[in-house]
């Protein structure tokens, strides 16, 4: 629900993203005492990434979208890009972005099995699935 208040709504919408990965944090080790299971976003290698035809950009499912290729941004999210507490002020600013209309860039994925890894976009991602977006436009690339 909206305040009316943008930034008091981006707020509460990083408060509402954070406390989600903390909880699935905490259900899924429950579930599994292998804490390893749990944790950050999915890193494909380079190697592992598939030929998804044509290049250029188009409109993927966010649901496509399943890890990263880059290890330093793993930590950052949970495997559903939630994000953690440091990326607080970036998320907001994105999602500041999103709710006034601004046009963002597209994000720069690699096809990965049946689905995309993200080299360049995490936060938008994150912002994206917690708006409850479908879809997301993005570059496809090659490694």
């Amino acid at each position: 629900m909206l305040t009316g208040s943008s930034r008091m709504d981006a707020e509460r919408a990083f408060s509402a993203a954070n406390r989600a990965r903390r909880r699935a944090l905490f259900v899924c080790r429950l579930r599994s005492r292998l804490r390893r299971v749990c944790g950050g976003l999915p890193v494909f290698d380079t190697l592992a990434v598939a030929d998804a035809g044509p290049r250029g950009v188009r409109e993927i499912p966010l649901d496509a979208i399943s890890g990263t290729v880059e290890p330093s941004r793993a930590r950052e999210f949970d495997w559903d890009f939630r994000p953690t507490s440091p990326m607080r002020r970036r998320w907001q600013r994105i999602w500041l972005a999103e709710h006034t209309g601004a046009v963002l860039p597209p994000i720069a994925v690699v096809p990965v099995g049946d689905g995309y890894a993200v080299r360049d976009g995490h936060h938008r991602v994150s912002v994206a699935r917690a708006r409850g977006a479908l879809t997301i436009d993005a570059v496809i690339d090659a490694i």
